[in-house]
């Protein structure tokens, strides 16, 4: 049920966002201190996702939702910029980013840590795995380890 609902609001929202001149990188249904989030992230080639633009999507969307009605019960709906620090989730999120520096999440403890720094130096489409440039060294991981990975803003 979880996935139908993020890919029918997607299908539901593409077209709206394209027209106000964006990209949906995510749609994300989740719940948080006993509440349901529905979001959705955009993206905007060659400039930043400004307040406008969320409004004209979230303008745009809202009645859609409430005609298509995905989603039973309550739930807050948001529309946000994905931000500088956006998670890499789809492999296209990856190919887009390679070469970029990137954090990456464990769930568990490696060397003594669970977050590494680094460039995005390759991803593998069949198992997941990503390889990170962390210093000199390449490191390699596997997506059944990895929490998350996500764009790092440097200064």
């Amino acid at each position: 049920m979880l996935k139908k609902v993020t890919e029918l609001v997607r299908e539901l929202a593409s077209p709206v966002v394209v027209e106000a001149g964006c990209t949906l990188w995510d749609v994300e249904y989740v719940r948080e201190a006993g509440a349901w989030y529905l979001r959705l992230y955009l993206d905007k080639p060659g400039s930043e996702v400004d307040i406008l633009d969320c409004e004209k999507v979230s303008r745009a969307v809202e009645p859609l939702l409430d005609e298509a009605d995905p989603i039973e019960g309550s739930y807050t709906f948001e529309v946000s910029s994905a931000g500088a620090e956006r998670a890499l989730k789809r492999p296209s999120d990856f190919a887009q980013f390679m070469g970029s520096p990137v954090a990456v999440k464990l769930y568990q403890n490696r060397d003594g840590r669970k977050e590494f720094a680094g460039t995005l130096k390759s991803y593998d489409e069949q198992s997941g795995a990503v390889t990170v440039t962390v210093g000199t060294a390449d490191m390699v991981f596997q997506k059944a380890e990895t929490a998350l990975v996500r764009l790092r803003v440097e200064f």
